[in-house]
């Protein structure tokens, strides 16, 4: 008896128009996210569009939030994706509703609207604190170095910089000599008043070159200034300085091997896992409890220590209280911050060393690091702190593997620092979503 297989028939119209939401299983992540941005005040995102009848119809803002907050917890992050999958994916059509934004449209309304995406992310942390989700009972912080939208292959040192300057230079004075030989012998043939050859190619791209090289000089010079008066140097004070030791530079004037990036000059080579790039430090404090990420920060400093009490007080303004304890690496070791936790009350463990390497014993003029070293060595205090371990570094984990974002689409630290908070508020809806899920 021959084998009776289920119709397949691709060119079949339907009579009856089908309802999109039969297009995807109940409790889909695409349903969770629609639903949570219905629910949201999302006035900040309608402001710019509003007594401008003259405009043309602009996509709905509700629809493009949810389209982009879906992307980055499914991992597409590029623009020109995310218009594909608009065509191709059903969790996509759903939530777009048959609406197909260009790429360009995409990236434009993601640009326009960070700082909106960013009071965005503090609603959804607000709606789970009274939700009961996030209980503040505990924080874990950490920061993790991702790649900016730059290559380390287009950073140039200082030092580099002004041999290239010199020889580029040579070769413009030479090209510039030629051109105007050139010149002369075409006025003998043709006459003065004949229009000759436009500026070389050449010569108009060692130009171009040569203003780029001055641009990051510049850029470089302004930063060595800048971190010379903040240790009290001023251009007055020669090499010779105010002690007994000779500065080894003059005023302003960065190290040899100091870098600049020709394509995103305020992202900074870093120390990762893979070695090093051109990067951006970005930062997260995270619920014990629930694993929600309730602070976010991003740096161009590949330190951490300036970066821990700036997000307990971006925590405290958004959930209205402060955390009883806090959980941190060595990379927050600081004196003046563990000074500032007791003061504000904040039960601190935070590692003064490598994990599984001796801390030295600690300065006695340092009393708050004095402390933070006999808290650490008691029982309870190594068992608070291995629950670092289990709160913070999962969700980086999920960011980087699960998402899968391991690279700024973005350029500046401003920038840089908005697609951060869009990429924080998409895991943490996902997250919420698996919650509501178990």
């Amino acid at each position: 008896m021959p084998t009776t297989f289920r119709p397949c028939v691709p060119d079949q119209s339907l009579l009856f128009p089908p309802s999109p939401r039969d297009w995807l299983p109940e409790g889909h992540l695409a349903f969770f996210i629609a639903d949570t941005v219905a629910a949201l005040d999302l006035q900040a995102f309608y402001a710019p569009y509003e007594g401008d009848g003259r405009r043309n119809q602009p996509f709905d803002p509700q629809m493009m939030v949810t389209v982009l907050l879906y992307a980055y917890a499914t991992g597409t992050f590029s623009s020109r994706r995310i218009a594909r999958k608009l065509e191709e994916d059903v969790a996509y059509r759903v939530l777009a509703a048959g609406n197909f934004p260009a790429h360009r449209t995409i990236a434009e309304f993601r640009q326009q609207h960070l700082a909106a995406f960013e009071a965005l992310f503090v609603q959804v942390v607000k709606v789970a604190r009274e939700a009961g989700v996030v209980q503040l009972g505990a924080l874990a912080i950490d920061g993790s170095k991702v790649k900016a939208n730059a290559s380390k292959h287009k950073a140039m040192s200082y030092g580099r910089m002004r041999d290239e300057e010199a020889r580029l230079r040579e070769q413009i004075a030479a090209l510039t000599a030629q051109a105007a030989a050139s010149d002369a012998a075409e006025d003998t043939a043709l006459g003065p008043d004949v229009r000759g050859d436009e500026l070389p190619a050449e010569l108009q791209r060692r130009e171009q070159r040569l203003a780029q090289i001055a641009a990051a000089k510049a850029r470089l010079e302004a930063r060595q200034a800048e971190a010379d008066r903040q240790k009290g140097r001023t251009p007055d004070d020669g090499r010779k300085g105010r002690g007994s030791k000779p500065f080894a530079r003059d005023f302003g004037v960065p190290a040899d091997d100091a870098q600049d990036n020709f394509t995103d000059p305020e992202s900074r080579i870093m120390k990762t896992s893979a070695g090093f790039d051109q990067c951006y430090n970005g930062q997260l404090a995270v619920d014990e409890a629930s694993q929600i990420i309730v602070a976010t920060g991003l740096t161009n400093c590949a330190a951490d220590n300036a970066e821990l009490l700036p997000l307990i007080e971006q925590a405290h303004d958004t959930l209205g209280d402060q955390p009883p304890e806090v959980l941190a690496d060595a990379g927050y070791r600081d004196d003046a911050t563990f000074a500032a936790l007791e003061t504000r009350e904040i039960t601190a463990y935070i590692s003064l060393g490598r994990e599984g390497t001796p801390s030295a014993t600690p300065n006695p003029a340092l009393e708050a690091t004095r402390r933070m070293a006999e808290r650490l060595a008691s029982e309870r205090g190594r068992t608070r702190y291995r629950r670092r371990k289990a709160i913070v570094e999962p969700v980086i984990g999920w960011i980087k593997a699960v998402l899968g974002f391991r690279r700024f689409s973005l350029r500046g630290v401003a920038n840089a620092r908005g697609e951060w908070n869009v990429v924080c508020l998409a895991m943490n809806l996902k997250r919420l979503h698996r919650i509501q899920m178990v």
